[in-house]
């Protein structure tokens, strides 16, 4: 594998620079230094401009709109995201059911989702995990039965069962779900994969606070919902193959390495700012330099193993067990990240959540800008290594896909 850049990839890299540094909107900017809670509005104005300029979905094949980047491009492209510390595109539309429907999905299914999914017209949702059926997903309990409603003729399924941990579901169009279609088939077998209009009569969503005190995840509650059998994509009771492509999707885009580098770079100007009693920065202090390093060191391998990953799809090769590995060492790194933050804030950065303690009039929190955060995204990162699905599953995918036990 070649990581060397050729003239291309550098006028490739220059122009997503100048793009972002022209493009990327000043209102969400503002809100990032602020620490302000995003909207719905805010995610989909970063998104819709990337979507004009056909860029949004940076892994989509050219047959079904993608940009027809190479492995190094869809690198250097993550690499000025996290540069310019842009926000993320929402995942759920464009890295996971996206992928599904244009992979399983019938013409006229693209044909209604893709292109609204595309142009931020249709905000998704995942309808996955249930109260026990997080890790192990194939025991999932929502279900549906297939009907025909005699008004119309026509073949639906009434839904009923309960998701949680539903990220963002307080604003999404539709939520992608997988239920049980066959109650009396093996565990994983007998699941479906639907696509639900979240208007459809039946439909609750009541907000989870996370400690940071945020509304980003939820529980979904679904009472006699009645979904078109049109909705569901590829063959009743093999939902489960859909829902294995979409999972290892994700764990390939979990990793982060972009993201986990910036935030090394943010750890260092953190230990370099104040001085301690002694005189000395944080950084100098020979124990937090070895952490710092070592983190370091451990990127750097995860960053080889993404490329070569990325290599291997551009090859024509679907991500393999590949993906469990940097779902793993990313998310681990991901936590390394917040935990060497919050140590650098100090006594600054516990229990700051977003509107308190303020200073007098100030209105801000106590301390330096760079801790007000920290605590927050130190709790908001111990979920990454349980979603995605949980770090101890990946390990057994990994044991029995790669060392055959």
């Amino acid at each position: 594998m070649n990581l060397d850049f050729s003239p291309e990839d550098l006028a490739f890299r220059d122009e997503v620079r100048a793009f972002i540094a022209a493009h990327y909107p000043d209102s969400l900017r503002g809100k990032q230094d602020e620490g302000e809670e995003l909207a719905k509005e805010d995610f989909l104005a970063w998104h819709r401009v990337l979507a004009a300029k056909g860029w949004v979905n940076p892994a989509w094949p050219t047959s079904e709109g993608g940009p027809g980047w190479t492995s190094t491009q869809r690198y250097i492209w993550g690499e000025e995201c996290a540069a310019a510390d842009t926000i993320g595109i929402m995942p759920f539309g464009i890295n996971m059911v996206g992928p599904v429907i244009y992979t399983f999905g019938t013409p006229e299914q693209k044909q209604r989702f893709l292109p609204d999914t595309l142009n931020g017209d249709i905000w998704w949702c995942q309808g996955y995990s249930e109260p026990g059926a997080g890790s192990d997903l194939a025991s999932l309990k929502t279900k549906a039965e297939r009907f025909t409603d005699p008004a119309d003729g026509k073949e639906y399924y009434l839904v009923n069962g309960q998701k949680t941990w539903t990220t963002m579901a307080q604003y999404a169009d539709w939520i992608f779900c997988l239920v049980r279609t066959d109650p009396n088939a093996k565990i994983q077998e007998g699941i479906s994969f639907l696509l639900i209009n979240m208007k459809t009569p039946g439909i609750t969503v009541r907000p989870i606070i996370t400690l940071g005190g945020e509304h980003e995840v939820n529980e979904v509650w679904l009472e006699n919902v009645k979904v078109p059998v049109e909705n569901r994509i590829y063959d009743e009771n093999k939902g489960w193959t859909c829902a294995k492509f979409l999972l290892a999707h994700e764990r390939s885009g979990i990793a982060g390495v972009a993201r986990s580098k910036r935030g090394i770079e943010r750890i260092r100007q953190m230990a370099t700012t104040e001085l301690g009693d002694d005189g000395q920065t944080l950084l100098q202090d020979p124990a937090f330099k070895r952490k710092v390093a070592e983190l370091e060191i451990d990127l750097t391998a995860l960053e080889y193993t993404e490329l070569r990953t990325l290599a291997a799809e551009s090859a024509g090769k679907g991500p393999g067990p590949e993906s469990s590995v940097l779902k793993i060492k990313g998310t681990e790194v991901q936590q390394r990240v917040t935990e060497l933050a919050l140590e650098a804030a100090g006594h600054y950065g516990a229990p700051y959540f977003r509107g308190f303690p303020t200073d007098g009039d100030n209105m801000r929190p106590i301390g330096p800008d760079y801790a007000h955060r920290t605590a927050p995204s130190y709790f908001n990162v111990r979920k990454t290594s349980i979603y995605g699905g949980s770090n101890e599953i990946q390990r057994n995918i990994i044991a029995k896909m790669v060392l055959g036990l």
